[in-house]
C-alpha cells in the first residue's frame, strides 16, 4: 500500500516570494520607466488609466494582505516605493507615496501614472475592511511625492 503524503501548495505571497530570492536586487529606473511610460501606454492607449487602476485591483486580490503593515511590506518589495499613513478617519485614509522612482512621473504631465498603485490601495481596503473602497491619487510635484485619498462607505459591505 502506498503512503499518501500532503503537499502544501499555498498562494505565495509577495512577502514569500521576496524571501526566497537571497541575493539583493536593483530596479533600473530607466528600465522601470521603459515599460510604465512608454510601453503601458503604447499598448493601452486611452484607456490606460481605467486599466492601470483595474489591474492593480486585480494584483490586491491575487495577494490579499491583513493590514496596512504587510501593504507597505508589499510596496517595499515591489519596488513601488515607501507607504506612509498620513490622516486616518473612519471612512477615509489619507497614503503618502514616496520613492526615487517617481521623481520623473510626478514631474510628467500625465494622470495615469499612479493608478496601478491606485487600484491596489482601494482593493486591499476592500478586503481589509470588507466594504466597497475606491481610492484617489494626488501627485505632488514640489515634493516628489504622491498622495492617495482612499474613501469607503461603512454601510457600502461586501457580500
Amino acid at each position: 500500500m502506498k503512503e499518501s503524503t500532503v503537499v502544501d501548495v499555498s498562494l505565495n505571497t509577495a512577502e514569500n516570494i521576496a524571501e526566497q530570492t537571497a541575493e539583493p536586487r536593483t530596479v533600473s529606473i530607466f528600465g522601470y520607466e521603459l515599460i510604465r511610460e512608454i510601453l503601458l501606454p503604447e499598448i493601452l492607449g486611452k484607456d490606460t488609466p481605467e486599466i492601470l487602476y483595474w489591474a492593480g485591483k486585480r494584483l490586491a486580490r491575487k495577494y490579499p494582505l491583513a493590514d496596512f503593515d504587510e501593504v507597505v511590506t508589499f510596496f517595499h518589495n515591489a519596488s513601488w516605493g515607501q507607504l506612509e499613513i498620513k490622516k486616518e478617519t473612519k471612512n477615509e485614509l489619507e497614503i503618502e507615496l514616496l520613492s526615487p522612482l517617481l521623481v520623473s512621473r510626478v514631474k510628467s504631465k500625465s494622470e495615469h501614472f499612479f493608478q496601478l498603485e491606485a487600484g491596489f490601495l482601494a482593493q486591499q481596503m476592500e478586503i481589509q475592511k470588507e466594504v466597497v473602497a475606491e481610492a484617489f491619487e494626488h501627485p505632488i510635484k514640489k515634493g516628489n511625492k504622491v498622495q492617495f485619498t482612499v474613501k469607503w462607505d461603512i454601510k457600502d459591505y461586501i457580500e
